[in-house]
């Protein structure tokens, strides 16, 4: 993955990171638990860590020492997570953390040898098809846990005339090619299932929706005006409509009137 980072992109992960917690299946973690060794200290990877939300959130669910391995190919985003991790698990014990710049699509399975667990958050929408498959190959044969991955649904209320068709063109956007990566978008889910399932590997997967409301009026404004943007870049006849659609939307986020709900699909495989 080479493609470049916008320069707020930490500013949106930190934006999102309630919104995130809050929405992720704490089902899995049950049965995470039940998948980790209890007689020697827990490592765990995390691809694409970005900030460090993921394991901050994560970590203090689980018991026993831990160990976490924080993969990314952003050394500013690496800096953030490790300098904002916790150091404590549920039962009090440490939790300890090292950074590695990788590119995470082309991990092999001698990288994570040592994983009790692999996690990841909202990443599978932003590999290809090829990508999904190399990491699978690496994650089989021990559980991972891939978190908070867009599957193409988005319902407001109220609703609007122009909802549907700039969803359409957001999803769009989302499949598209880039630098000759085609991206699968809100197909990721699936590949990556699929994916498992061609290992023989079982797939559990939950649902995780942000629900959007008068609390969340900030994250909802930026997050709106990312979809609109990339709608009309994908659709660029839209930019009239949508336009007038933006504004009365951020309207009515600011008021307090506007609610979104954004899907999302966690998965559990193998272990």
């Amino acid at each position: 993955m080479t493609d470049p980072l916008p320069p707020d992109f930490a500013d949106w992960l930190r934006l999102r990171e309630p919104a995130d917690a809050a929405a992720r299946s704490t089902e899995l973690v049950d049965a995470v638990r039940d998948r980790l060794p209890a007689a020697r200290p827990v490592v765990v990877h995390d691809l694409g860590s970005g900030t460090g939300s993921m394991a901050r959130w994560l970590a203090p669910l689980l018991p026993g020492p831990q160990r976490w391995i924080l993969h990314d190919r952003d050394a500013d985003l690496l800096h953030r997570a490790a300098a904002d991790m916790v150091d404590a698990a549920a039962d009090g014990s440490s939790v300890t953390v090292e950074t590695r710049r990788s590119d995470i699509t082309r991990l092999t399975a001698a990288d994570l040898a040592d994983a009790s667990l692999v996690t990841a958050s909202a990443l599978l929408d932003m590999l290809t098809a090829d990508e999904i498959e190399r990491v699978v190959t690496a994650c089989a044969g021990r559980p991972t846990l891939f978190m908070l991955s867009v599957i193409g649904r988005v319902e407001f209320t109220p609703a609007d005339p122009l909802d549907a068709e700039l969803a359409e063109a957001f999803n769009a956007h989302q499949r598209r090619t880039v630098h000759g990566r085609t991206l699968l978008g809100p197909d990721g889910v699936q590949a990556t299932s699929t994916a498992f399932a061609r290992h023989g590997i079982d797939v559990q997967v939950r649902s995780s929706p942000w629900r959007l409301g008068p609390d969340q009026a900030a994250l909802t404004a930026e997050w709106l005006t990312g979809w609109v943007d990339a709608a009309c870049e994908q659709r660029p006849e839209l930019a009239g409509p949508a336009g007038a659609y933006r504004r009365r939307r951020l309207a009515e986020a600011a008021d307090g009137r506007l609610r979104v709900v954004l899907q999302h699909t966690d998965l559990l495989a193998g272990g």
